[in-house]
């Protein structure tokens, strides 16, 4: 065991190209809340993250029981994508429960995210009977709606 202790988790964050897009995205098709969004000091970021020189604005954003940090990168140049499958060492993604999954897919398709596939009923498992896909924004954000039976 260690010998300090972990309260909660504070927050997850995804970098994103176009911050504006993302965090109406979130807030509108998916009902999350933008609670802040502002410039960070870049000398902060750079120490921080370790890049030399990186500058960014952050937005948080509030979800059902959780929050999300979309940052968006405005230095250095050389940035790239990250373009990672889901069998990719460090791929990450975001699940969400919701009361119906064709209902969440029609939400979002506005946006320009499309499933990966279509709904799955998962047969083993903490998720075992409830249907789930996958659905991947712009920015290459995984986002899993799990429907639960």
């Amino acid at each position: 065991m260690p010998d300090f202790k972990i309260h909660g988790f504070n927050h997850t964050s995804f970098t994103v190209e176009d911050l504006d897009r993302s965090v109406t995205f979130f807030c509108e098709a998916l009902g999350f809340e933008l609670m802040n969004k502002a410039p960070r000091n870049p000398e902060a970021v750079q120490h921080i993250s370790g890049v030399e020189g990186a500058d960014m604005v952050v937005a948080y954003i509030q979800g059902p029981g959780h929050r999300l940090e979309l940052i968006e990168y405005v230095g250095p140049a050389d940035r790239g994508a990250n373009t990672a499958r889901p069998c990719d060492t460090a791929f990450a993604h975001i699940a969400l429960d919701v009361d119906d999954v064709d209902k969440a897919l029609a939400a979002v398709t506005p946006y320009g995210i499309e499933p990966y596939a279509t709904p799955w009923v998962i047969d083993q498992g903490p998720n075992t009977g409830n249907r789930v896909v996958y659905t991947r924004t712009w920015d290459g954000i995984t986002i899993e709606f799990i429907e639960i039976k």
